[in-house]
């Protein structure tokens, strides 16, 4: 699977980013053929507290699967990001074996 992770308004230090890839390198699991993950890491310019937002999307043979999740942290957002995405893949799963 390939990872790419792009950060928009900031620059993402090496620990987020290998965060990051573990989690997603866990999906795998659920789905084995997932091509590629694009993640952007987005810092909105606003007063509020939570203004980190991570947009995950996924390419599988066929189909793409997106989650998009808005925190006061990154690794919260990428956790939310991530099990959203799991779930679309067990879901997405059951779907192909129904």
């Amino acid at each position: 699977m390939n990872i790419s992770i792009k950060s928009i308004h900031f620059s993402a230090d090496k620990k987020l980013e290998q965060l990051i890839e573990s989690k997603i390198s866990k999906l795998s699991q659920f789905h084995d053929s997932i091509i590629a993950a694009n993640v952007y890491l987005r810092l909105e310019n606003t007063q509020d507290l939570e203004n980190k937002i991570t947009e995950i999307k996924l390419d599988l043979p066929g189909t793409e699967l997106f989650a998009k999740k808005q925190s006061n942290s990154f690794e919260k957002s990428a956790d939310g990001t991530v099990e959203a995405l799991r779930r679309q893949l067990k879901k997405f799963k059951e779907k192909k074996q129904a």
